[in-house]
């Protein structure tokens, strides 16, 4: 008789694969980047390359922001976020900001029960690596209820990873929203002017006051030398961190495609949908996406044209409809051009290899 063996599969730092969705953060080993994998001259904040992590920037010198190999040493990780300063911004402004953050659904966290004399604590774990040494400020902030509280991390030894640990006492003041909007987010402080940090550093739960918020933070865009890297970035339950969850790709990809979705080609003139014509200006094409989004999305497209007998049309503009169905991946929208025939059907087709078409449902 046959006896089934189970082994454990370990972690590269020792610890036990854990598959239960146990990292509140998305994307938190910077797989996944839909976008772009790097973006020069950024001055505004925007989700410019790695899917679910957000830049918020004012007038905090420009960046560039790219996906890179270099990760710590025998952890597992493939890829990190870089910011890159191109020009720097040594004196800040009161109201300027320089951060990396994810935002997160409120239904998504009812498990944390804050807001009760039960409220989780929530600890977060991540792998940093700079030439500016000096304390760097991560905060949570309660988007509901205009809450937060930050904690400092020093980055010790120039140009070396170092995984820090941040553990976050549980509010019991200000219960999360269950829906699907914005809660919660975790937020990496580069840069901050007085408006932010003229006050005390607010290390317990409280309402939000600015000037408590990122005391004692670096400026990392006082020079175009500066570099900050990040990876293996994990937001869990409890008092202690444990190993880094790592999903599958695909998990991982489908839990990005709930915000983003872009479809681009290869090669030029592959289809990837049909529209029906309904006028000299109108068709209205139909999608079915693999992951429902978290709402309505904005769609936005890029040299995409619809052909018909052998003829290209320009798609001119893009008016989103509701969604068909209640899970929110099967939609219709209008492409507007001109010279259509109503009825007749038209491949949805890449003109370029800079064609996509984009389904926006972020926070």
């Amino acid at each position: 008789m046959s006896t089934l063996r189970v082994e454990a599969l370990e972690q590269p730092d020792g610890t036990a694969f854990v598959f239960n969705n146990k990292n509140l953060l998305i994307n938190g080993a910077m797989n996944i980047w839909q976008r772009s994998t790097s973006e020069t001259g950024i001055t505004s904040g925007a989700y410019h390359t790695v899917d679910r992590w957000h830049t918020a920037l004012t007038t905090a010198g420009t960046w560039t922001q790219s996906r890179t190999t270099d990760v710590p040493s025998a952890q597992g990780f493939g890829y990190s976020l870089k910011m890159d300063c191109t020009t720097a911004d040594a004196s800040l402004g009161s109201a300027d900001v320089l951060t990396v953050l994810q935002r997160f659904e409120g239904q998504n966290l009812q498990h944390l029960l804050k807001g009760t004399s039960s409220a989780k604590k929530l600890t977060l774990s991540f792998w940093v690596k700079s030439n500016k040494t000096g304390t760097y400020i991560a905060e949570l902030f309660d988007n509901d209820n205009t809450r937060q509280i930050s904690k400092s991390y020093t980055i010790d030894t120039a140009n070396t990873w170092e995984k820090k640990t941040i553990t976050y006492d549980g509010d019991t003041t200000g219960t999360l929203d269950n829906d699907n909007e914005q809660s919660l987010r975790v937020i990496f402080w580069l840069a901050a002017g007085s408006n932010f940090t003229s006050g005390t550093l607010n290390t317990s739960w409280a309402t939000s006051t600015n000037a408590n918020r990122v005391v004692g933070n670096v400026n990392l865009a006082d020079s175009t030398s500066n570099e900050w890297y990040i990876t293996g970035c994990q937001l869990e339950v409890g008092s202690t961190a444990s190993g880094f969850e790592f999903e599958p790709y695909d998990k991982i990809l489908a839990r990005c495609y709930r915000y983003y979705n872009k479809l681009i080609t290869d090669s030029t003139g592959k289809r990837c949908g049909f529209a029906q014509g309904e006028n000299t200006t109108n068709t209205i094409a139909v999608f079915v996406l693999p992951t429902a989004l978290r709402g309505v999305p904005s769609i936005v497209e890029n040299d995409m044209v619809l052909r018909n007998g052998g003829l290209n049309y320009t798609i001119n503009s893009i008016t989103t409809i509701a969604p068909d169905l209640p899970d929110r991946n099967y939609f219709s929208f209008f492409c507007i051009s001109s010279g259509l025939t109503a009825t007749r059907t038209y491949q949805l087709r890449f003109n370029s290899a800079s064609s996509y078409f984009a389904f926006d449902s972020e926070l």
